[in-house]
């Protein structure tokens, strides 16, 4: 029994993370569907889902990507069902296709896309935004500013989304959704089975009984804006749009989702309560005219505050424009005039600095002395660490393998990335050997467009890494695009046996689904086949076994080549605490810096579970985090490292 369940009487407090309190909210909406696509920061929001499913009577469902994990989630809305879909920002623009004809077709049961963002790209190679899908696509957006607000504003988006008969988005964000607060629970419902029926048989233009289409178009887009009407109406009085401070402020300070925290704490600091007012809006589009009107008309002076692009600043501008003749002219500070910065995460220091320029107030967060001691110490502290794949992770073998067949090669051959804990291979940890990184299933599509590129006298060998989970969420269209047009690349598929960057959440690839029933396993070699690919399978610790092969589908100058590199995730619940081989260094054969090869185990290969011991100037095996893969004893060109089997 998960916590968001444990106590389910009416005013318990439990500590949540805001991923969960989100989770607590839709189960006391009384959700029936939730799906998704693993991404963090948004992952736990589904894995939540599934350990309450068979208590709470759900289908939870990890999806092949986000667009299909929408499609699901409006299905059970048709059906008439309670509905939420999780994702992270990339993921909005995965499903964007078919969010676009949602929104215009309506829906019937509540449902609710959370997406959560990633201000700073904490575990992203972007902090794109997803509010402005919500403009974009004229559907409702919610942000809750506390980890009560998750809860309580889920709920109520499930009765909002029925209300208009419309998708509603709630966005959260990194420190949002992996925070913790405590979170006072409302009721759960009961759950008697609830019957799900698709009626389609009324006149085609009614909402509740016509088929679902979104045509005719601009009928149907005329609906669709007369719900951003109404809900632009319901803001006004919404519960999740509050202030404090004077009636007329010198300032006045809007904000929302975890820069309200941010605005918060900064104004207490400061100790400006009595000067400046705090409007948190949760209802961050349509913005609720009347009330904006009524705050603006109270100062001269308004700084908006909010991650990352300056979304909630610019639609504020409008609506003050609009009412100019009522509210007279405003100075604005934020991001436009770079009072705050245009990137990355906000934090209570940057409010601080801002309010310090526009109050003209003297503060200083610790004493000079002490910031300067700080600043010394950066210098003088522990050494600046790249990142590296974990000890006994299958991919650096296989980097290490592309690599040296590249090298061998000769022709300036380059592999095209994507994302997974793989992209860290632009970096040395893999060798430099990325040279493209981009979007889910992009190497593969962009290997296909430089592999037509023969015509125009490139002969440099063109290669493509993606992971498994990747591979059915985005490489299979990629795939089928090269051998229809023969471009003449190899694909290097780095098969660990799970979507190991997001928690190991399972893939069509495995025989078990999230609510840990046995399903098929979808196979990627044949998969690759009936495409018509050419198909080899590799074990990437085998590394000479493995840099042949990469030459050898490399020479080959017909069609499209697949590579399976089939080993499981150092960190998976199948290898972890599970050593195949015991480790040792021959200190007599290690000849450290007088080997030639540059101390090749420790400054090239890099492996965290090999390390060099300065004082006998020799590498050493640290045998609490070596998981046994037995791989560096294949790349020391003096053969100091040992390996033994470990009786099973």
């Amino acid at each position: 029994m998960s916590h968001v369940t444990v106590d389910t009487s009416e005013g318990s407090t439990v500590l949540l993370m805001g991923n969960e309190a989100i989770v607590r909210g839709a189960l006391e909406a009384g959700v029936n569907v939730a799906s998704g696509y693993p991404g963090t920061p948004s992952s736990e929001i589904v894995e939540t889902f599934s350990k309450v499913a068979s208590e709470r009577r759900l289908y939870v469902e990890w999806s092949v990507n986000e667009k299909v994990a929408l499609e699901v989630a409006a299905a059970a809305s048709f059906a008439r069902l309670r509905s939420l879909c999780a994702m992270k920002q990339n993921g909005v623009n995965v499903a964007s296709d078919f969010l676009l004809h949602l929104v215009g077709s309506g829906t019937r049961g509540g449902i609710v896309l959370v997406s959560c963002d990633d201000p700073g790209a904490l575990s992203s190679v972007n902090e794109g935004e997803s509010r402005y899908f919500a403009r974009l696509m004229e559907m409702p957006l919610l942000e809750p500013g506390d980890f009560q607000e998750a809860k309580d504003m889920t709920k109520w988006a499930f009765d909002l989304s029925e209300e208009l008969k419309q998708i509603v988005m709630l966005r959260s964000v990194t420190r949002m959704s992996h925070a913790s607060g405590n979170v006072t629970f409302g009721a759960l419902p009961d759950q008697p089975a609830k019957k799900a029926e698709f009626k389609f048989d009324g006149f085609i233009l009614d909402p509740d009984e016509g088929v679902v289409i979104s045509a005719p178009v601009e009928w149907k887009h005329q609906q669709q804006q007369e719900k951003v009407k109404k809900a632009r109406e319901m803001f006004e009085t919404s519960p999740f749009n509050t202030y404090s401070g004077p009636e007329r402020p010198e300032l006045l300070l809007i904000t929302s989702s975890a820069c309200n925290l941010y605005s918060r704490e900064a104004l207490k600091l400061l100790g400006v309560e009595d000067r400046v007012g705090l409007l948190k809006l949760g209802t961050t589009w349509p913005l609720p005219p009347k009330l904006l009107g009524k705050h603006l008309a109270s100062t001269d002076k308004v700084l908006i505050v909010e991650e990352v692009i300056p979304f909630l600043e610019e639609n504020v501008k409008i609506l003050a424009a609009e009412l100019a003749s009522e509210i007279g002219t405003k100075t604005f500070y934020g991001k436009n005039d770079g009072l705050i910065p245009m990137t990355g995460e906000m934090n209570p220091d940057l409010v601080i600095e801002a309010l310090k320029s526009i109050l003209n107030l003297d503060y200083r967060a610790v004493p000079q002395e002490y910031e300067q001691t700080a600043q010394l110490s950066a210098f003088t502290g522990a050494p600046p660490r790249d990142q590296v794949f974990c000890p006994g992770c299958p991919h650096r073998a296989s980097f290490f393998s592309i690599h040296n067949a590249i090298e061998l090669d000769g022709r300036k051959g380059f592999v095209c990335g994507d994302i997974g804990c793989y992209s860290m291979a632009i970096r040395p940890t893999g060798f430099g050997v990325l040279k493209t990184l981009h979007a889910m299933g992009s190497g593969a599509g962009v290997a296909s467009g430089f592999g037509q590129l023969g015509r125009f006298g490139m002969d440099q060998p063109v290669l493509a890494v993606c992971g498994d989970s990747t591979f059915y969420h985005a490489v299979i269209p990629a795939l089928v695009n090269a051998v229809h047009n023969r471009a003449n690349i190899t694909l290097v598929v780095l098969d660990n046996s799970g979507t190991a960057m997001t928690g190991f959440q399972p893939h069509p690839g495995l025989d078990h689904n999230v609510l840990g029933e046995e399903v098929p396993a979808v196979d990627i070699a044949k998969v690759c086949r009936g495409i018509g690919a050419r198909v080899e399978i590799r074990d990437p610790f085998d590394v000479e076994e493995t840099r042949r092969t990469i030459n050898e589908l490399m020479d080959d100058p017909e069609g499209v080549k697949v590579l399976i590199l089939r080993q499981a995730c150092a960190l998976s619940p199948q290898r972890k605490y599970v050593k195949n081989y015991s480790m040792k260094v021959d200190e007599e054969l290690c000849l450290g810096e007088e080997c030639g090869c540059g101390r090749f185990c420790t400054r090239i290969f890099r492996c965290p579970g090999l390390i060099w011991n300065k004082d006998k100037g020799k590498a050493l095996i640290d045998e609490v985090i070596c998981v046994g893969c037995g791989v560096c004893a294949d790349i020391c060109p003096q053969k100091a490292i040992r390996r033994e089997e470990v009786a099973s």
